[in-house]
């Protein structure tokens, strides 16, 4: 009896899945989304017909599509469950397009763990997709794709080639954009903090030290050494005392947005780490659904964890609480993210799995825990005199907590992004009226500190906080923006400066000064927006405020809730921001010079002509020395490069002028001159007819002649023949995929068992000899115009046609030799091609003004 076919959308959930099914069914996986908007020069959208999409199916799902054809022909019945967010609906729905099956009437089920009671229950109650949500996908797949195409194609011709933009991409760039700018221009101002040391006796008698502070800062040194000077007579003593229970609650169960933070902050982990990791504890049955807005746990979670909490740590330490989800707008699931099974605590895994899960469940075991029971004092202490005079306020404060109860805390602590917060200690016996003795008192110098810049989690939380984006939406923006071709956003930590600040002591009635240096504005793995990033950013910013206004973008996702649920219309909706927008566009196109960032810091002293930075065609900041009316008949502007850490906005004219300190001569090495310079794939050292680039982070205007030596030396080695092969040279390096020996124009892979630095001459030659005979026995057939080739491989013959592989059909002796390959004609070899990708040979055909038949878009909700 044929099977009933079920099919999920990734591979490790389809193992984990057939694990909990009976032998009615078989599980099979999409990889994914098998149809997407059309790309290339297509827009992949029909604007003239209610913004219809035109869904291709990519070459490489093209044999997973034929795959699931064919089972799915023998199958009694064809399930779906893939994820129910609307990414998972959407897949189900195109499930439906391409195999033929009625969305209708189609079983599709959900569940948000993958356990044998979840899937079980999802079994028994199917329902049908939900053509509401589609639309509200299928909206912003629609949308995204009108916006980045205008977009983009705009910077190419405005900035620069192979740009892009986006509707959320591009307001998260300008969020860090505006953030740099605020530490730009935040200035720093100083000022004196009073600390005082007090001794008093303990407990048990002993002398103890506690802290106190001034609540009042003191703008100058003047005035915290004259706070200093009346307390060198003065009398201290305890004013009030105040002791005050305090409680601690602890933070609800995880949610996408909240999981990337706190796995940011703990574990280091960036978004899209945090992201895959869970990824794979969902599939493997260890956790529930990862992307959620929702802070709800199951009634079931609830039961199980409390009965956890009590046999772990006993009844007092167990608190249940049911959190409500703040956003009234959570789509995406309806459960927080949890462990499936509180008990365990261990998964099988690699480290990151073991550490994020810990994480995942300490977290969820701890928001059903009790509060945590502080008592918190505040201490009052009078100084006689008032050193600031009759009437003013001269009091210190003391502060101390002490944990009654740890509660959740036995557990978990939620992480914060704040370095500066302090922990408070416990305060020694102290009652009002005691006399104290002071120690010491300093007045310390510090300075106001500008805003900080943004992590991957704290631009997270602000999308969040903003609502722009969904948990889905999280991770893929933000490495979009750092993607090194777009050049918008880098994440790094640069180191800080050091500066001087005073600290005044008062000890044993004396005044004494003193001067210290701390470093400042260090930072470690933080967002910084690049000068093109800020350009592109300024450019939107000015030409299309709505696209780029934050509440705008906030807007368009509440219109795509509704759409989910089935409020307006998914066409109307997008019709309505389009037609303004595209007039927008074109407008800009006529109207908007070419952005390039350009800034006059002055003239050059020496020749008096106009210096100034800009963004060049190629992309890169320059210094320009010379403009159009100062230059004669065919001279060309003087051109440096920006030294690193050096920006279009803040760079100087004296730094400017500086970077034309290149090419510098070092000095001689035998016999030829050793020059530094920067061109277009880095800096450099110039040593006769060779060019060697400098290691990363060294810096061209800092190198000296001994280094240069060192450079050269060294390059010198490598390119020194390891031997000879048929009377031409051996020589060894290193690549980008690995290390490697090249002989004439052949470059050969060195394997991982053979150490590079100790290779011989025999183990290159033989390595050489290996290489030339598998090229002389790779192609059986080759039509290079054609880019089609029947191959010899590991496992045996085989087709390849551009970048796909197609296995040679059986034969009646079984496995298709390779003597029998060599007689297939060009036509035949086609025909087997296409039995594998039918009509493939038509698409590539197809012009590129004309597409494909359009895909059935889902029915519109009236």
């Amino acid at each position: 009896m044929p099977k009933k076919l079920l099919i999920v959308e990734s591979p490790a959930k389809a193992k984990t899945i057939e694990k909990y099914l009976g032998e009615d069914f078989s599980v099979r996986s999409s990889y994914g989304h098998i149809r997407d908007l059309e790309k290339g020069n297509d827009l992949g959208v029909d604007v003239e017909n209610g913004y219809r999409p035109n869904y291709v199916i990519p070459p490489d799902k093209l044999r997973t599509v034929k795959e699931l054809k064919d089972i799915a022909g023998k199958s009694a019945e064809v399930w779906l469950a893939t994820d129910e967010d609307r990414e998972g609906e959407a897949i189900s729905w195109h499930l439906c397009e391409v195999l033929g099956l009625d969305p209708i009437s189609t079983k599709r089920i959900v569940f948000h763990e993958i356990t044998k009671p979840a899937i079980q229950r999802a079994i028994q109650s199917p329902r049908t997709v939900d053509l509401n949500t589609v639309n509200a996908q299928q909206a912003r797949r629609v949308l995204d794709r009108l916006v980045g195409w205008e977009l983009s194609g705009l910077l190419w011709k405005k900035v620069k080639g192979q740009l892009s933009a986006g509707r959320v991409q591009s307001v998260a760039v300008k969020l860090i954009v505006e953030r740099e700018r605020d530490i730009q221009a935040f200035k720093s101002s100083a000022y004196f903090k009073i600390v005082a040391l007090f001794q008093v006796k303990n407990a048990q008698g002993k002398l103890t030290t506690f802290k106190a502070e001034s609540p009042t800062r003191f703008e100058d040194a003047a005035g915290a050494e004259n706070f200093l000077k009346n307390c060198v007579n003065a009398g201290f003593s305890v004013a009030n005392v105040e002791v005050k229970p305090t409680r601690r609650k602890p933070a609800p169960p995880f949610t996408t947005s909240t999981l990337q933070q706190e796995a940011s902050r703990k574990l280091g982990f960036s978004v899209s780490r945090t992201m895959s990791v869970a990824q794979k504890l969902y599939e493997e049955g260890f956790i529930t659904y990862m992307r959620t807005d929702s802070t709800n746990l199951s009634e079931t979670a609830i039961q199980t964890i409390g009965d956890e909490i009590v046999k772990q740590y006993g009844q007092r330490y167990h608190h249940q609480r049911r959190f409500k989800t703040s956003n009234s707008a959570a789509q995406e699931a309806h459960e927080a993210i949890r462990p499936t099974y509180v008990e365990r605590q261990q998964v099988s895994g690699n480290r990151d799995e073991q550490r994020l899960y810990e994480l995942i469940w300490k977290r969820a075991m701890a928001s059903q825990m009790a509060d945590a029971e502080l008592e918190r004092t505040v201490v009052d202490i009078a100084i006689d005199p008032p050193p600031m005079g009759p009437g003013k306020d001269s009091t210190l404060v003391a502060e101390g907590e002490v944990l009654k109860f740890d509660g959740f805390l036995k557990v978990y602590l939620e992480g914060t992004d704040d370095d500066e917060e302090e922990t408070t200690g416990i305060l020694p016996p102290l009652s009002k009226g005691m006399p104290l003795t002071l120690e010491q008192m300093t007045a310390t110098e510090r300075y106001t500190r500008p805003p900080a810049r943004f992590t991957e989690a704290s631009l997270v939380k602000k999308l969040e906080e903003l609502g722009i984006g969904r948990p889905s939406t999280y991770a893929p923006t933000i490495s979009k923006i750092m993607e090194a071709n777009r050049g918008y956003v880098v994440k790094e930590s640069r180191p800080g400066e050091q500066r001087n600040f005073q600290i005044l002591t008062l000890k044993d009635k004396q005044i004494s000064k003193a001067t210290a240096k701390e470093n400042f504005g260090e930072t470690r793995n933080v967002l910084y927006p690049t000068d093109m990033g800020m350009i592109v950013s300024d450019f939107l910013d000015s030409y299309f405020k709505k696209v780029m206004d934050y509440n705008f973008t906030a807007s368009v996702e509440r219109q795509f809730d509704e759409i989910a649920e089935g409020r307006i219309n998914w066409s109307n909706m997008i019709d309505q921001f389009y037609k303004p927008f595209h007039q927008d566009v074109l407008k800009t196109q006529q109207e908007a010079d070419r952005a390039s960032g350009e800034r006059i810091l002055g003239v050059d002293p020496e020749t008096g002509r106009t210096v100034l930075v800009r963004m060049s065609s190629l992309g890169k900041p320059v210094v320009q020395m010379g403009t159009g009316e100062e230059l004669d008949k065919k001279e060309k502007p003087k051109y440096a490069n920006l030294r690193a850490g050096q920006t279009l906005e803040t760079v100087t004219l004296a730094e400017a002028l500086q970077c034309f300190a290149l090419p510098r001569t070092l000095g001689e090495y035998e016999g030829e001159a050793l020059e530094v310079n920067t061109g277009r794939y880095g800096p450099y050292v110039k040593f006769g007819s060779q060019f060697i680039s400098l290691p990363k982070g060294e810096d061209p205007f800092e190198i000296g002649l001994e280094k240069a030596v060192a450079l050269v030396q060294a390059k010198q080695e490598a390119d020194r023949p390891l031997g000879h092969y048929e009377n031409l040279p051996i020589t060894k390096g290193k690549g980008r995929f690995g290390p490697f020996v090249k002989w004439a124009d052949l470059y050969v892979n060195v394997p991982a068992r053979m150490n590079l630095d100790t290779l011989t001459e025999q183990q290159a030659i033989e390595l050489i000899q290996s290489k030339i005979e598998k090229e002389a026995n790779r192609y059986i057939q080759h039509w290079p115009e054609e880019s089609i080739s029947i191959e010899n491989g590991r496992w045996g013959a085989f087709i390849r046609y551009g970048k796909l592989v197609v296995n040679l059909p059986k034969t009646d002796e079984g496995k298709m030799t390779a003597d029998h390959a060599r007689t297939l004609s060009l036509e035949d070899v086609k025909a087997i091609i296409e039995k594998e990708y039918p009509d493939i040979f038509k698409k590539k055909a197809t012009t590129k003004t004309k597409a494909p038949a359009k895909a059935k878009a889902p029915a519109k909700k009236k």
